[in-house]
């Protein structure tokens, strides 16, 4: 198992995350179980509705199968929160000392949020080498993580933001990147029609794209 399997926990870390932004707890469990049998067990929910922390919960209650994890994680009540519902990783759009202070407190894995190269040397210096590149594509997208390679070859990246399934095998390519998330394997219309076989064709799609 790499550092980067061992970060999650799982044996092969996959290479898509599908970030999850869900209005109705009731939907959480069909999704994540079409997910996971689409080969993308790896779930990471946002802290963007106010259904979110009940998602997290039903996911880790019901699809124990599923590394389910909290995303846009801002402030130390809600690391506290996502680790209560069942979280089983923590990631954030950027970060502050005191919000690192509170993921490395809470004894979960995390992935703060960098867009720039002195935000990877301050979190290195801290001794986080696991990190969110986001916004990915407006960040300047793969080649600023290329160009990061050499100076920093200790961080590693999950890049997110503007991914889809065109250009993530750009992301996947680089070696300090150890998977992309993204939307694209969730359209708001396979959801609304709560169409869970799409979701699992298109996530078994994205799980292929690091073969």
């Amino acid at each position: 198992m790499s550092a980067v399997d061992a970060f999650l926990g799982v044996e092969a870390l996959p290479p898509v995350v599908p970030v999850v932004v869900l209005e109705d707890a009731a939907d959480a469990v069909p999704l994540a179980r079409a997910l996971v049998r689409g080969g993308l067990p790896v779930v990471e929910v946002t802290l963007r509705t106010p259904a979110a922390l009940g998602v997290i919960e039903a996911i880790a209650e019901a699809v124990p199968e599923a590394v389910v994890g909290a995303g846009t994680v801002l402030g130390p009540q809600q690391v506290a929160a996502a680790k209560t519902a069942g979280a089983r990783f923590l990631v954030s759009p950027g970060w502050t000392g005191r919000l690192v202070d509170a993921m490395q407190d809470s004894g979960l894995p995390f992935l703060p949020g960098v867009s720039t190269a002195s935000e990877v040397v301050a979190l290195l210096e801290r001794g986080v080498h696991d990190m969110k590149f986001f916004p990915a594509e407006a960040a300047g997208g793969a080649p600023y993580l290329k160009a990061l390679t050499s100076p920093l070859p200790e961080a590693r990246f999950c890049p997110t933001g503007g991914i889809d399934a065109a250009c993530a095998p750009r992301y996947l390519d680089l070696p300090n990147v150890a998977c992309v998330g993204g939307t694209w394997m969730l359209p708001k219309d396979a959801l609304r029609a709560k169409a869970w076989d799409t979701v699992e064709e298109l996530a078994r799609k994205a799980a292929g794209l690091g073969a």
